[in-house]
């Protein structure tokens, strides 16, 4: 299986929508388990790192950290 490659701030898409209708996570915790908070209602989820990998369909918005 393909390793998928996200870090903290990444905006995803997940296989399925929010109830609320919004297709968009923003990664706000990672660890054995990753918290994503959805970019329309700001509700937030704790998901196992092995389930958030499954369910992840694609990343939207990569998180370039400038060191200066």
């Amino acid at each position: 299986m393909e390793q998928k490659e996200f870090s903290l701030n990444d905006v995803v898409e997940m296989k399925k929508a929010h109830p609320c209708g919004t297709n968009r996570w923003k990664i706000i915790r990672l660890g054995a388990d990753i918290r994503i908070k959805c970019e329309g209602c700001a509700h937030s989820v704790l998901i196992p790192r092995r389930e958030f990998a499954r369910k992840m369909k694609k990343i939207l918005v990569k998180n370039e950290e400038s060191s200066s």
